[in-house]
Parts: C-alpha cells; structure tokens; sequence
C-alpha cells in the first residue's frame, strides 16, 4: 500500500471517480482486515457516543472539580434558546454543542477521541450541527465521518495530533481541519474543495500554543474546541465557494509539524508558559 498523503487521495478519488470517503474507508478494510461493513457499523457506534455527550453536556450542566468548567454549554444552549444569539441559532448551536464534549471529557465523562481527547468537542459540533440542519442521511454523516478520520491519519503520519509535540495547532488545529474537510464531503463537494479546506483550516490555527491551566484538559482547551469549529465551517464554506488555497494541504501539515517542533517547550502541554503561567486562582 503506497504512503497515504491528502494529495494522493485525492488523486485517487479523482482517477475512480469516488469520494474521498470511500477511499478512506477501502484502505482502512485493507488495513484492519476487516469487512467495510464491519467498519462502517463501528463508526455509527462512535457517532452515538458522541451525540449522547452532546446532549449530556447540553442538558446537564457539567462541573469540574478544579472549578474551571461551569457549565457552560448549557448556559449557551439556554442564552441561545431565549433570542440572545449574535449570528442565529446555528452558530449559538455549534458554539455550545464544542462546550458541551468537552466539558464532558474535562468531567470524566465518556467520549470519542477526535483526534484526541482534549479536542473530542470540534467534530461532532461541526457535523452534527450542518447535518441535522440540512436533514443529511446517517448514511452521508458515517461516510464524512470517515474522511475525517482520514485526514486525521495523514495529519498524524505528516506532523503530529500531540500538543505535547505540536503545542494545540496539533489537537484543535488537527480536529478544526478533520471537521472542515467531512464538512465539505458532508455537503457533496469535490476533493479538492475537501483539501483546500482542510489546508485553510491549518493556515488559520497554525502557531497555537498549549498551555492548560493547572496542567488540566480544561482552560483554554474547551473553549479551544468551540474556536475550533467554528473554524472548520468557516473553511468549509469558502472551500465550496470555490476558494482556492495557493499550498496543497500536504505541504501546510508539514509545515504545522515543522512549527510544532520549534515552539518552545512551555508551549507544548507543559503548563509552564502561556495562561498556564498565570497564578491561579487569579485572585491569590
């Protein structure tokens, strides 16, 4: 099996006149050694995992014990729902529908690491929301959910889904530019509007640092999730417009690996630098 890069999948999907969904889903059958069924089965189980967090998190306000995660998402879901949304209701949706996976996983909660743990909130957010305003079919939402989890695997195989490597261009950046691409298959674009997505939403995030307050997957990060898929539909509507990115996705994720490795130690899950550096509480 040749090295697997976003450019030649999307030559792939391109020369067989598939989409990059079913490119994803044919190398990871080979991979796993598994039937495509099978797989497309598994993922319809991590999507239900997913929206019972959201809903969790949506209709439980949820409390960390460090007392940096207050129930947020419901507060957004309740300002939302009593006409206080700046940009309408899907926007105030997707904002707290991020807040909500998050704060679950910051409670111990149960969530899909996508890509990881600390960025479980930008995918469902993004997809969820788009999908069940357009009335898209489970079967279209499981299939963007694999170019998702394509994406990631090239991120990951080109740079690194580590913020403790990358600083967090690598968690939300990484999980900003999953969600911008299924976003663009999600809504029957063409792969290359799936790439140019996928790099505008890279371009957008690069150079963002980690730094978790009291070293926990809480301040900034939940916020960070919502950033980050908000983002993603940013990138994905201007990608099916027709913008064009003058970078092949390839190239920007190298160069976020390349970023990542020159950001300075306490920019990189330490919680030495940045708002980690901080006194906390602020107060003292």
């Amino acid at each position: 099996m040749n090295t697997l890069t976003l450019c030649s999948a999307v030559e792939e999907a391109n020369g067989r006149g598939i989409a990059l969904s079913s490119v994803f889903l044919a190398r990871e059958a080979e991979t796993s050694q598994r039937p495509e069924a099978e797989l497309q089965a598994l993922m319809s189980t991590r999507i239900a995992v997913m929206r019972h967090a959201m809903k969790r998190g949506v209709e439980q306000p949820q409390f960390s014990r460090s007392g940096l995660v207050q129930g947020g998402a419901q507060k957004l879901a309740a300002w939302q729902a009593a006409g206080g949304g700046l940009l309408g209701g899907l926007f105030s949706q997707m904002l707290a529908s991020a807040l909500a996976v998050s704060e679950v996983n910051a409670c111990m909660g149960r969530v899909v690491a996508a890509p990881t743990a600390g960025s479980c909130g930008v995918l469902p957010a993004a997809l969820f929301t788009v999908a069940d305003a357009h009335k898209i079919p489970e079967q279209r939402l499981n299939a963007a959910f694999f170019t998702a989890g394509g994406i990631g695997l090239v991120i990951e195989r080109l740079a690194s889904l580590s913020g403790a490597e990358g600083g967090c261009q690598a968690e939300v950046g990484s999980a900003s530019a999953m969600a911008a691409g299924a976003l663009v298959e999600l809504l029957e674009g063409t792969p290359e509007q799936v790439e140019a997505a996928v790099a505008f939403a890279l371009s957008n995030l690069m150079g963002l640092i980690c730094d978790p307050v009291q070293g926990l997957v809480e301040e900034p990060c939940v916020r960070r999730n919502a950033l980050g898929a908000v983002n993603a539909a940013t990138c994905a509507e201007m990608a099916l417009a027709g913008l064009r990115s003058p970078f092949r996705a390839d190239a920007v994720i190298e160069t976020m690996g390349k970023v990542g490795r020159r950001l300075p130690e306490e920019f990189r899950e330490t919680a030495r630098g940045g708002l980690a550096a901080l006194p906390f509480p602020p107060h003292a």
